[in-house]
């Protein structure tokens, strides 16, 4: 049997108490330290957070044994916002750093099922060189139906969403498999495949066909039914091959234009003031000439 941590032994001695209350730094040591840290983020005044204290208090001896993980609680977090839009009560399981949002009943079995199941990142991360091996969207061949999220380090949103689409993962877990593409690094070219300009983007790959996200709603519940069968309703659309090195520097360039629209505007600019000023020119210099024949003529007759 593994041995548990000190610190982990500690807290079964006082699992008769509350919940231990860290602040956020405490919280994102604990994230980096830690293999596993279960993380209940609640504010004053919430029956409702108090309600999932209870149960997770209940637990968390469970969650101790079982995982070796840190189990505490924060209260009026600056945090909450990274991992949850609705905000508290919001139950998150760190995995190596990776944020999982608990978004099932307020049922003590179901949470240490959804989390013992759950110990590793649910959502693989793609990259131009990995994306058409992996997903093989193109053929629809064996790898099955592929869920995958379009983001960038820079989308604020996306990087709220990370700990739901970690939630999507484990919904689907041996349905569909869910990942992950940065459309701005490791994933550009694949972005341009498929015209993606706009993060956070969802496309899911299914027998040969992609079915597009426009729903507005990111919430779990509704990615997942998306995912399962509400795709129906969407439009399929054929799968692009990838785009030969031409068509890629052609989409790469319409994409930086599209990104850079002031390059464009002061380009067109630039262009337009050449043209105005050749023209001007141009006149100019007929002027002239057409002056220094009538001189010329003018000196002839005299």
């Amino acid at each position: 049997m593994k041995l548990l941590s000190f610190c982990v032994v500690l807290q079964i001695i006082a699992i008769k108490c509350d919940l231990e209350l860290v602040k956020d730094e405490e919280l994102v040591n604990l994230i980096r330290s830690e293999k596993y840290v279960v993380a209940l983020f609640t504010k004053k005044y919430c029956d409702e957070c108090d309600k999932y204290e209870n149960e997770l208090t209940a637990l968390r001896e469970d969650l101790v044994e079982t995982l070796n993980a840190w189990v505490v609680k924060l209260v009026d977090s600056q945090m909450t916002r990274l991992y949850s839009s609705s905000k508290e009560p919001a139950l998150i399981f760190f995995r190596h750093g990776v944020p999982l949002l608990y978004d099932g009943p307020l049922n003590d079995e179901y949470i240490l099922h959804i989390f013992t199941n759950n110990k590793e990142p649910a959502v693989k991360e793609l990259t131009d060189d990995t994306f058409e091996h992996l997903t093989q969207a193109a053929t629809g061949a064996t790898t099955g139906d592929w869920f995958v999220m379009f983001y960038t380090n820079d989308c604020v949103e996306c990087q709220r969403l990370q700990a739901s689409w970690e939630a999507v993962g484990a919904h689907l877990k041996s349905r569909v498999n869910v990942a992950r593409v940065n459309r701005a690094t490791t994933g550009a070219k694949t972005s341009r495949r498929f015209n993606v300009f706009d993060v956070p983007s969802f496309v899911l790959f299914r027998r040969g066909k992609m079915y597009q996200y426009h729903n507005e709603d990111y919430d779990v519940t509704s990615l997942v039914s998306f995912a399962q069968d509400w795709y129906k309703n969407v439009k399929p659309e054929s799968v692009p091959v990838p785009k030969s090195p031409f068509d890629d520097l052609v989409a790469m360039i319409a994409a930086y234009f599209k990104e850079n629209p002031w390059v464009w505007q002061i380009g067109f600019a630039t262009f337009l003031l050449g043209l105005i000023m050749s023209v001007v020119i141009k006149f100019i210099g007929k002027t002239t000439e057409k002056q220094k024949q009538q001189k010329s003529k003018k000196e002839k007759n005299k």
